[in-house]
This record gives C-alpha cells, structure tokens and sequence, in this order.
C-alpha cells in the first residue's frame, strides 16, 4: 500500500511532497494528451502495469502498449480509432511522517473513463471502459519520485460488494482475465437495427460504466414539460408547443408510485431545451428561449411550464422492453439494488417515484432505447 524510505528532516518531506504534486500535474497532462507524449523520467525502467486483460514489465512495453491503443503503431492503425480518456480525479500521494523518523508515501490513485472504437469489425463498435489506476511510488530516480507500478482496475467487473467507495485500493479486487476478456468482447457485438433517436442528445459526461448501470454528470439544463396521462398525448402537446426550438432527446418521464394515494400525482413529461455549456463555469441551469417563456402557461399552452435542473450525478439502467409501468419500475428496483451494491447512495426522497427516459419516437421501429434515472446525493458517489 505505500514505500517507505527513512527521513529526520521535515525540509526533505515537504520538497517530497511537493514532487508529487508535480507528478499528479504531469500525470493529468500525460491523460489529456493520452499519453503523447509519455514522461519516461517519471517512470522506473522496469515499471510494472497490470490491467484486467494485460500484464506488462518496462517502459517500452508500457509505451508500445498505449500507442496501439491510440492508434500510433501500424497493428493500432489496423484495429482501433479514436482512443480518448477522460480524468476525473487524481487523489493520494499524501506524505506521512512516522514516530520513528520515516515517511510513507501513499498510492496515487485516478478515476477515468476509456473509449475506443474497434474500427477492424465492419459496424466498427465503441468499446467503454472505466476505472481506477493505482500507482505505487518510490522515492529518487531522475525527477525525485518514481512510479515503480501501475494497477488498473474496471468498474464493470472489479468492484467488490459491500466495500467504502472512498477507499478503493480495497474496493476493488483482482477477478481472472477471462471475465474481463468477456466483458470487451461482449460491447464489440452488433446491436442490429435500431431505433433512430428523435432529436440529438442531452450530452453528459461518463463517470463509470459499472456492472449493470452507468454513472453520468449531466449539465444544468432548462426544458419545457406537460402533464400527461398517455405518452402519445404528451409528445403530441410538447411536439407542438416546441416547433421551431430544436429540443433535445430524451424526453423525461417522472411518475410517482401512489397508484393507491387517495390523491394521486400527475405524470410529468420532459423535453430539454438548452443546456450549460462546460466552458460557462456554471453548474445551474441556462436562460429559456424568449419563445418558450412568452408561449409557456397561456391560452392553448396553459398545461406547459419551463422546467430547469441544474448540474447532478445521475445513475442510469438501460432497458429495451415496451416502458409499460411494470417494467420501468422492476428496472428501478434493480438499479437501486445495484446502487447499494457498489456503495452509492440515491437522493433522500426519490424512492417516491421513478424517473424513465426515452430516447425514440413514439412510434419507432427497431431496438429501442430507454433507461430509467436514479439521482445520486452529493458525498454519495465518489466523484
């Protein structure tokens, strides 16, 4: 879990801890960049790297191995195309000094998410993959710190049940190579046909794509939404009351679970409008269009509002079943019980209904795409 190395001088301790500071910047730049170019002097020469389906010893293999990944050797340019890798955090590192006179250096440790398109198979499948890497460090070497090893670890298939989310060097374990062999091969089958979106995409960012479920930041967006009793009813009412303002998929289905309340709640429909750019620096909600606020709540739209959400972590299950009320609800109960599985906790209160989105037409044909949302509280994921 950490190197030791002897030290009577808090001088020496601080001049260490500030390296690793350093090497937490270089090591966000060298994700950024996705390892173009790679800091060798940060490295050992016979640095270890172990991921699910790999094993690998030296600098060289370390680099060989990313480069055909990126598509920077002649066998990459022949199977892969667009690696890219988002960082969400680099934490650790932290310099400890001991009642005897010696300091610990702790793991490094960051959360990512990896894409990268199988371009050798004719549908040319994205594969996803996110995880943490943990990085055990020795002092010296040529920049004063030196990272002797690297392990990665998969959402999809190395969480441990029932472990603390905040520490994950014992949250995450170790399972034969054979699972995760399955588990890439397993995102590179084609889908067959599928149902064309209605509108482009609420985008949002990938925190994890777990075992069962994702984990999504989605910007602070505004949108309109309608009461409806039958979903043809409401795309018809927001179908029309949007002409000419672009709205984006999915439309967003709220329903409250008191089908047996002596008063029960109104179903609410969704469609997002405009959403906070990431460049803003502002995780609330955008302005609505002046035509939706000056059509919103008067004459034939009287049923229609302006509705906002601001920036969340929200929890996602896919499903491609007819969203009928049994079904979006077993698919909630299920990621709930996924969610306390791997240590996450969903928003106080949102057991009182289920969120479902829908990302086709109405009436589409072909696989359909639908997924039911689950908020995440703040301090109840790790991001």
């Amino acid at each position: 879990m950490s190197s030791t190395v002897a030290s009577t001088d808090t001088a020496q301790s601080s001049e260490l801890s500030t390296t690793i500071s350093k090497l937490k910047r270089v090591l966000a730049q060298e994700y950024i960049s996705f390892f173009n170019p790679m800091v060798d002097s940060w490295y050992a020469p016979d640095v270890s790297f172990v991921d699910p389906m790999t094993s690998l010893s030296g600098v060289d293999s370390y680099r060989g191995n990313v480069d055909m990944l990126a598509g920077r050797t002649l066998m990459g340019k022949i199977l892969f195309d667009g690696a890219g890798i988002n960082l969400h955090s680099v934490t650790g590192g932290e310099i400890i000094e001991k009642n005897d006179g010696s300091v610990e250096i702790a793991e490094v440790i960051t959360r990512w998410t990896l894409r990268v398109t199988a371009k050798v198979l004719p549908w040319k499948p994205e594969a996803v993959f996110s995880g943490i890497s943990v990085y055990k460090l020795q002092p010296g070497g040529e920049e004063g710190v030196t990272i002797v090893g690297q392990t990665d670890y998969w959402d999809s298939i190395n969480i441990k049940e029932g472990m603390d989310p905040s520490i994950p060097q014992t949250q995450y374990q170790t399972v034969p190579k054979s699972v995760a062999v399955q588990d890439f091969l397993g995102q590179l089958q084609p889908e067959g046909f599928v149902a064309a979106a209605a509108a482009p995409e609420l985008p949002y960012l990938l925190l994890r794509r777990g075992d069962g479920y994702e984990l999504r930041k989605y910007p602070g967006y505004v949108g309109i939404e309608v009461p409806y009793q039958r979903r043809d009813y409401g795309f018809g009412s927001l179908g029309a009351f949007a002409t000419g303002m672009n709205p984006l998929a999915p439309s967003i289905m709220k329903v409250y679970n008191d089908d047996d309340a002596d008063e029960v709640k109104d179903k609410m429909m969704m469609w997002p409008l405009q959403f906070t750019s990431p460049g803003e620096g502002s995780s609330d909600a955008p302005a609505a269009p002046a035509l939706a606020v000056e059509k919103a709540g008067s004459g034939q739209w009287k049923s229609v509002s302006i509705a906002s959400q601001s920036e969340r972590i929200v929890a996602v299950r896919t499903f491609d079943d007819a969203a009928m009320g049994p079904v979006v609800r077993n698919a909630d109960r299920e990621l709930r019980i996924m969610l306390k599985r791997d240590g996450l906790a969903p928003l106080e209160g949102s057991e009182e209904f289920v969120v479902f989105a829908q990302y086709d037409a109405v009436h589409s044909m072909g696989k359909r795409r639908c997924e039911v949302w689950v908020e995440l509280k703040d301090g109840g994921h790790p991001f």
